[in-house]
């Protein structure tokens, strides 16, 4: 998944001082990792020193990337692989909620010979 510059160099900071060996963030789990009761528990937690007032789930944070990906243009085959959906009818789902500008269609002969 594509990282903003300023959360890769967090990443890289909190790498270099807590060198992780399996896990990015060690949860409780037995085997390391977070549950996802752990999860939204520490999601509600940040939400509580906000003033975002909406219902947000672990969920609605996966929804929004994918939404917003095909908002900005981005393949739909490409935002399918991202979240890690198998079948393509389950990334086609966001479009519904998509809000993506209407353009002309496209006339590839006026491309390969422009008018002089």
């Amino acid at each position: 998944m594509p990282l903003f510059d300023y959360i890769a160099k967090g990443l890289k900071k909190y790498i270099a001082a807590e060198d992780p060996h399996i896990w990015l963030f060690n949860g409780k789990e037995p085997d390391g990792r977070y549950s996802v009761r752990g999860l939204s528990w520490a999601l509600r937690e940040t939400l509580k020193k906000t003033d975002i007032k909406k219902d947000v789930s672990l969920y609605s944070h996966r929804h929004s990337y994918a939404t917003h990906l095909l908002e900005e243009g981005i393949n739909i085959f490409t935002v399918k692989e991202l979240p890690g959906h198998v079948h393509i009818t389950t990334t086609m789902i966001y479009l519904h909620v998509t809000q993506i500008q209407s353009r002309a269609a496209h006339r590839p002969l006026d491309s390969l010979y422009p008018e002089k």
